[in-house]
């Protein structure tokens, strides 16, 4: 755990601070949990990434999933990609860098970050169940032409457990989105990952500054400790 303290009941362990969470008004949202970022042939390799830095967020991720589910709590999954006529990708978006294969066009797993394809969609081990809401964003940001807002609305939810990838661009834009907007978010640092280590040691830097500037970062020992004493 980030924290070595005798946990306190239903109390998460983390930086800058402990939190404790009014876990019905709390959600797990995993972010971008993609073929096309975490496979080979899809979109973060043709960026010339190494996709197997990805992977060690899986199994932590899996295992908040499944207490996640243990206890009922709302999963929302997110995925990033595009209309197959690209509508809502900005040109330069598209045009940015000098990938070998940009959005739209063919590659192994289907046209490159395109909805529908694929390499858009989730990876079996974090497959989401039908009851679990999968918001499809043409951003970084979770909240920006979603309708992630009005699901959290209608849930009630206050809280957010945030995963996923990549750490300093996709969860740090919904991170930084969702505090404007007066959630709590707590994220998982070691169920979070990027194409660079030292990325991601700094987005979740960044994220637990200056007092928790944009929110907590716990590991997912420490959130599965306060999940499992709340629950007893």
């Amino acid at each position: 755990m980030l924290n070595s303290a005798k946990p306190t009941p239903g109390v998460i362990s983390a930086e800058p601070e402990p939190i404790k969470l009014d876990w019905p008004a709390t959600a797990l949202l995993i972010i971008d949990m993609q073929r096309d970022f975490m496979e080979p042939g899809g979109f973060g390799e043709t960026l010339g990434n190494d996709v197997s830095q990805l992977a060690r967020a899986v199994n932590p991720i899996g295992a908040v999933l499944k207490a996640a589910r243990d206890t009922g709590m709302l999963v929302i999954h997110t995925r990033e990609g595009h209309l197959p006529d690209l509508s809502d990708a900005p040109p330069a978006k598209v045009e940015r860098g000098a990938p070998s294969l940009r959005i739209g066009d063919p590659g192994p797993m289907g046209r490159i970050l395109i909805r529908g394809e694929a390499g858009h969609d989730i990876i079996p081990e974090l497959y989401p169940l039908d009851s679990e809401v999968v918001i499809d964003k043409p951003g970084k940001g979770a909240f920006y032409a979603t309708e992630l807002t009005d699901v959290l609305e209608k849930y009630g939810i206050e809280n957010l457990l945030v995963c996923g990838v990549t750490t300093e661009v996709c969860v740090n834009t919904t991170v930084r989105e969702a505090n404007d907007r007066g959630y709590r978010c707590v994220v998982i640092s070691d169920g979070c990952a990027s194409y660079f280590p030292e990325f991601h040691e700094m987005g979740l830097k960044m994220i637990k500054a200056q007092g928790g500037i944009f929110g907590w970062v716990a590991d997912s020992a420490a959130v599965l400790e306060a999940m499992k004493v709340s629950t007893t």
